[in-house]
Formats: C-alpha cells, structure tokens, sequence
C-alpha cells in the first residue's frame, strides 16, 4: 500500500425444509415462501438516470386525484427512464437522497428540475406503496438514511491538506483518505476511511497514484474532493452505480449558489460576461463590469461571480460563445445561477464541479423563472418542458402532469 499526504426488512416467514449440503443454494427447498399475512411488498430500486442536453428523461410525473403518492406515468416507450427500468405507476419516494413523498407536487418537479442532466431516482411499485400506506408504514424507514457523497473544499495550512491518500500497490483509481484530527481536511468535513471520487472536478478513476500525488500538488493551497463513505460507496458499487458530484451534499462548502432572474431593459441587461480560469487549469465563465442601476444589479449579480447555469441549464462543459449563445436565445427574460464566493470574494477560490445539487437546506443549480409572470408561470422551466394539465385520468380526473 502506497501512502502520499495531501433495508433491512421486517418481513419473517418460517419454512420448513431439509437441507441437502450437496444441492447446496439450488436446492428446491431453498425458496422463500409468501407472507402469509399478505403484507409481502417489493423493495425501493434506484435509478441513476443521465441524458443529453436535448433529451429528456423519458417520463411524467403526476399527481393524481383519488391517488396518494408522486406517480410515474407515460414511460416513454425505448427512452431513458424505460431502458433504466421505470415503470408506469411506480411512486416516486427519493430524489437525489432526499425524502419526497411528504412534499408538495411543485416541490419536487423543482428538485429533478435543479438536477440538470442527472438524477438518482428512487421508486416503490404502486402495489407495494398502496400496501404499505395501507399499514400506516414510515416509508422513509425503507430508505438508507444517507446515499450522497460529499464535496468538500479545503484550505492548506503550515501542516498540508490535513490527510493521507492510500492505495493497493499499482491499482489505479482506488484511493482511501486517512483523515488527521483537527486537521484541514477534517475541518472540511471529509470523513475518515473516505474513499476519493473526484479531485477539482476531474474523475480520478483512471489515475495512478503517482498521477494524483502530482494533482495534489498543482493544486497549490487549496483542493475540492468528492468523497464517499464507506456506505455510501457501497451503495453504489452493490448497484453498479456511479456517484458524482451532481449528486453530492455540498453543505460543507464555504460557497453558496443562488438565482437571478432579469427582464431585458431598453440597454441590455447591463453585465459583461467574462471567460476565465479558476484554478488547476479549469476555466469557467465569471460575471464583470456590472452597470448600475441596469437589471443585472437590481436582480442582485455580484462582480467575480461565476455562472453555473443559464435558465435551469448547467453550463458545465460550454465554452464562453455556447454559454454567450444560450443567453442570448432568451431575448426578454433571463435566469442565471451564479456561485457566490465566501471566503474572500476571490472567484479564483476553489475548484468546484458547476453540477451541483438543491436541497433546500444546502447550495446548488436554481430552478429559474423564465416564462409570463402570472400564477403557476415558474413551472415553466428551461431545462425541460414542463406541462400542467387537466384531463380523464382512469377513474378520476388528473391534477398534474409534470413531464421530464
């Protein structure tokens, strides 16, 4: 080993059977027999669904009269949610780790909406939902209590990052973080036995150890990992899933994202977009030379802040003309959500991957209004088309149709 610094259920059935040690785990009699009390129910599934920009993620999200729930509808027939596994009358229970069944229908459009092109999805079939609603079951007890990852940016002081990097010997992209008590990297909040995912924003999955000790050290006095604990990794890797920062708990940051929303004035918008870098040679696109008393400062835009979306849509991955164009496509209105630096107001600070989460307690991409103002007008978003009607639904009329 290298070293370099820088659901339980609660279902019991009792069956008899004869164990055969040489039929061993194909023996017949090793099969489940069903609860005999009726309460036999599916488990959660979680899908990581991951599209495009010009894509959708194949299905819609109702609310439904006479229907409890957040309920999956018109899977699009060979699209993502259906190849990944979504069926029709599946129950939304999680989005990106985060309990949604309590929440209002509106709440939890924004949350996959703030998501961008990547969403970890969890579902119960509709049986198994109805059943357990019947049964007055927590169905958040069906959940393993934390599945993000975490992004953590540190400060290097006289002593360094504050943590050690393990590895089994010529293994690429497999790094455990020994973590020193009080250090940096414990102030930042990365958990000790942590397992790295991402350094600045870049997979290290590919990387040698040799290659990140070099990484850490151009990083100069300061880093921003994903990492994951030892649950959390094995969450994913038990389900052949890939956690990434879109899906990260970023609430140890020192920065926050927030929205802007501007309406066209006779002059512009009054702000100059400028492309540069900001650290371990990533560029990103940053806000200058804002006029006043123009809509760009009235809706609260700051000079060094730097762009993460342009209405709802993450710009991670466009150069300044792409995201100059996508500004420009919306003549009138516009929404930006922009990072606000904390440390110092130095937009050079840290190296953070643009592809952030919103939970509400925590910093990321804003769902932005870019519609006719008016009741219900913010439900109109950018990053995909979002239609709310009325009409028959089976035995009772539809509330809402949310489609993604």
């Amino acid at each position: 080993m290298k070293q370099t610094e820088g659901l339980e259920g609660d279902k019991a059935s009792i069956i008899k059977f004869e164990f055969n040690p040489k039929d061993g785990i194909d023996n017949p009699a090793l099969s489940l027999a069903e609860d005999i009390d009726g309460e036999a129910m599916g488990e959660p599934r979680f899908y990581l669904l991951s599209k495009g920009s010009t894509e959708t993620f194949g299905f819609c999200l109702h609310e439904e009269l006479g229907c409890q729930g957040h309920i999956i509808r018109q899977v699009e027939l060979g699209g993502l949610a259906q190849r990944r596994g979504l069926q029709d009358g599946d129950r939304l229970l999680q989005v990106n780790g985060h309990f949604v069944d309590h929440m209002e229908h509106h709440r939890v459009v924004q949350k996959i909406k703030a998501s961008g092109n990547q969403v970890l999805l969890a579902v119960l079939d509709g049986d198994s939902y109805e059943a357990a609603k019947a049964l007055g079951r927590d169905l958040s007890q069906m959940l393993p209590t934390d599945i993000r990852p975490r992004l953590c940016h540190i400060m290097r002081d006289k002593s360094g990052f504050g943590f050690s990097v393990s590895g089994p010997e010529g293994v690429k992209g497999t790094f455990q973080l020994s973590v020193r008590q009080d250090g940096p990297a414990e102030r930042a909040g990365v958990p000790s036995g942590s397992w790295l995912l991402e350094l600045n924003g870049h997979s290290v999955r590919s990387c040698s150890h040799t290659q990140l000790a070099r990484k850490l050290k151009q990083s100069g006095s300061k880093v921003t990992l994903l990492v994951a604990s030892g649950p959390v990794e094995e969450f994913y890797r038990l389900r052949g899933l890939q956690a990434t920062a879109a899906l990260a708990d970023t609430s140890w940051l020192p920065f926050k994202a927030r929205e802007l929303h501007m309406v066209k004035g006779d002059t512009g918008y009054g702000f100059l977009l400028k492309e540069d870098d900001y650290g371990s040679g990533d560029v990103g696109q940053f806000l200058w030379d804002i006029d006043a008393g123009l809509p760009a400062e009235q809706a609260g835009m700051k000079e060094g802040d730097r762009v993460l979306a342009v209405n709802g849509e993450s710009i991670e991955g466009l150069d300044h003309q792409e995201t100059v164009l996508r500004i420009r496509a919306h003549k009138e209105q516009i929404g930006l959500s922009p990072l606000l630096f904390l440390d110092d107001g130095d937009p050079a600070l840290g190296s953070c991957t643009p592809s952030l989460p919103s939970p509400s307690d925590s910093p990321g991409l804003c769902h932005i209004d870019v519609g006719p103002k008016g009741p219900g007008s913010w439900l109109m978003a950018a990053a995909n088309s979002i239609t709310i009607t009325q009409s028959p639904c089976r035995e009772e009329q539809k509330r809402l149709r949310h489609a993604f």
